[in-house]
């Protein structure tokens, strides 16, 4: 389950950039790429979200918890800004979920039996590898 957080349109900066690689004729003229900016510290998502994120070991998250995301795939600007806005949304509902705590298990006397025996059986054959003696 993803929980529904909604990010305000005016606490995101979009910018149009031009596109790296190859794009014909075009490439040098139009801007359809989009960089988008989002401060974590001024947003009004909730405390625990924003200290999620940036708790994120995220490439895409700055030192001073700035978001930036760079949306290039389509040849479309509209198409871009939508796929930037839907990355921004799939990072922050990423972190909306509380991680599961996580239990140490011990593993079972029937499996270590097996990963001895199996260690035993393989250092046999190891040992038999040795010189032969006449």
């Amino acid at each position: 389950m993803r929980p529904d957080i909604s990010i305000l349109p005016d606490e995101v900066e979009i910018t149009a950039i031009r596109a790296q690689g190859a794009g014909g004729q075009n490439v040098n003229k139009v801007s359809n790429a989009v960089h988008l900016r989002f401060d974590i510290a001024a947003s009004s998502l909730p405390e625990e979200i924003r200290e999620r994120l940036l708790e994120l070991r995220d490439h895409r998250i700055s030192s001073d918890g700035v978001v930036i995301i760079k949306a290039q795939k389509f040849r479309s600007l509209k198409k871009n800004r939508a796929e930037a806005l839907r990355r921004l949304q799939d990072l922050v509902a990423g972190v909306a979920t509380v991680p599961k705590e996580r239990r140490a298990t011990r593993p079972t006397r029937a499996s270590v039996a097996r990963r001895l025996e199996g260690k035993a059986r393989r250092g046999a054959v190891k040992a038999g590898r040795g010189k032969v003696e006449d």
